[in-house]
């Protein structure tokens, strides 16, 4: 076959402008892979650095990844979309990860990471990693407004009847049964206050999640580092006492040691007879003994001449009747006070965790109802040495106590108006300071007598004060391991 120049120059135009067809065509794919675009490397590289450690990533953190890569997709998921069938029911559990050679302390690489790339995406279409927001909000959703007002009412009517129960204990203060059982209160509202705190109050303020932040054992480490404490600052006591026998332990309550009981291990004659005999006035404690507790020189006291009747308020209830209030001593003004804001505190707590959810809300009250009992009743006894008659003493109470019903509005206002957190990281606060710094030392005051005494009786004051505070820890701990599996109604 001849060819004509005409089609030479033809088919070479066609092969050259093929070639360089060709070449554009591949050009750009080249400088895409080579400029524009970042390569396997460098986006190896970008995840272990953003959610890593810039040259690995541990399995903790890979699980972080993937949850959040979870909560993107789940919204976008077909309804008729079901997860794959199979055995991860957790995220990168044991046996996953002991599939590849590692374990929950392994740090993965970039070589580590593209091998187990197959498992990431298994794991995300089984659905195995999701948060525990997503696995609420399928099962257990927030309370309803009617639930949060039911469950607050509840909870603070409870605390506030459980607490006024202490007027019924104080004439059985004299046996050495109820002065242990007291110091096992004490020491539960320790331990449950202390745990609220560091277990739940203070991290839900943070916005960590005990089961996808794993802070739970750094939690009870805090506990242990004080526990740890106590346990050696006793032990060391019960050893050196023959040293400083005769000496005066190191205290720190602002209260004396006769909040409870006198110095004879007996409650104060006058409240005592109060107690026994019924009678609406008080009549006047000595000055002496007025003044160890904590009432000033310019206090108004009755004179011996002054009956019961001529110093009741004439404006007051009949049934309100006692000494006249400008005869009560400033302690019990000051002691009312301070009970009605502290009550505000607890409803304002009380309130927002059931905003939150029906769990937060229940471990907060066990928390301010073990720490009411023992509380109130050291008040109760300090209304009545000041001046106040039982009636004045359960009326003022009684206010004290409503104070915390208008937290707890507050409470729950704020939480599903505002973020909760703020309120949460008040409680928490709170509730560190009335364990370590109130009732720690008030278990002391009470428990010094028996401790002094030596012998039988100190060792079983240790021990009902080590099981009071190993109990509050242990309920809150429970509840917070198990918090996803509390539901109500």
């Amino acid at each position: 076959m001849t060819l004509r120049p005409a089609d030479g120059c033809r088919q070479l135009t066609l092969t050259i402008g093929l070639t360089l067809t060709l070449a554009l065509l591949q050009w750009p794919v080249g400088d895409v892979r080579g400029q524009d675009g970042p390569s396997p490397a460098q986006v190896l590289q970008e995840l272990l650095t953003r959610y890593g450690d810039n040259t690995s990533i541990s399995v903790p953190q890979l699980r972080a990844l993937l949850m959040r890569l979870n909560r993107g997709q789940s919204g976008e998921h077909d309804a008729q979309t079901q997860p794959a069938k199979t055995n991860a029911s957790q995220c990168l559990a044991a046996d996953t990860l002991a599939a590849y050679g590692m374990s929950e302390q392994s740090l993965i690489d970039e070589r580590g990471l593209q091998e187990i790339c197959p498992t990431m995406i298994q794991q995300l279409d089984s659905q195995a990693c999701k948060t525990r927001q997503d696995q609420e909000s399928e099962t257990s959703p927030r309370p309803t407004y009617a639930e949060v007002w039911g469950y607050s009412v509840l909870s603070v009517t409870l605390i506030s009847a459980f607490a006024l129960t202490a007027v019924f204990v104080v004439p059985l203060m004299r046996t050495r049964f109820m002065r242990r059982t007291l110091i096992f209160f004490i020491a539960l509202s320790i331990g449950t206050l202390f745990s609220t705190a560091i277990l739940q109050l203070l991290p839900e303020a943070f916005g960590f999640n005990p089961m996808e932040d794993y802070y739970v054992s750094k939690s009870a480490v805090v506990f242990g580092g004080f526990y740890l404490f106590f346990f050696t600052e006793k032990i060391l006591k019960m050893i050196l006492k023959p040293k400083d026998k005769g000496g005066h332990g190191h205290g720190h309550s602002h209260f004396p040691a006769e909040r409870y009981v006198s110095s004879n291990g007996d409650l104060e004659d006058g409240v005592m007879e109060k107690l026994q005999n019924g009678e609406a006035g008080g009549a006047s404690l000595p000055r002496a003994e007025a003044d160890v507790r904590g009432l000033g020189e310019d206090d108004k006291m009755l004179s011996t001449g002054q009956t019961v009747q001529d110093s009741q308020s004439s404006g007051g209830c009949y049934w309100l009747k006692g000494r006249g209030y400008s005869d009560i001593g400033t302690l019990a003004w000051m002691i009312t006070l301070s009970d009605g804001l502290h009550n505000f505190i607890d409803g304002l707590a009380i309130g927002a965790s059931f905003t939150a959810s029906v769990f937060q809300g229940i471990s907060t009250s066990v928390a301010i109802l073990c720490e009411e009992f023992p509380h109130e009743l050291g008040d109760f006894v300090i209304l009545l040495n000041a001046g106040m008659s039982i009636q004045q003493a359960l009326f003022f109470n009684f206010l004290s106590a409503c104070c915390c019903y208008l937290g707890m509005g507050f409470g729950i206002l704020a939480g599903n108006n505002f973020s909760p957190n703020w309120i949460f990281a008040l409680a928490g606060g709170m509730f560190l300071y009335i364990a370590l710094a109130d009732m720690f030392p008030e278990m002391n005051e009470v428990s010094r007598e028996e401790e002094e005494a030596g012998g039988s009786g100190s060792l079983v004051t240790f021990a009902i004060q080590n099981a009071g505070l190993l109990t509050g820890f242990a309920i809150m701990l429970v509840l917070t391991i198990y918090s996803g599996q509390i539901q109500l109604g």
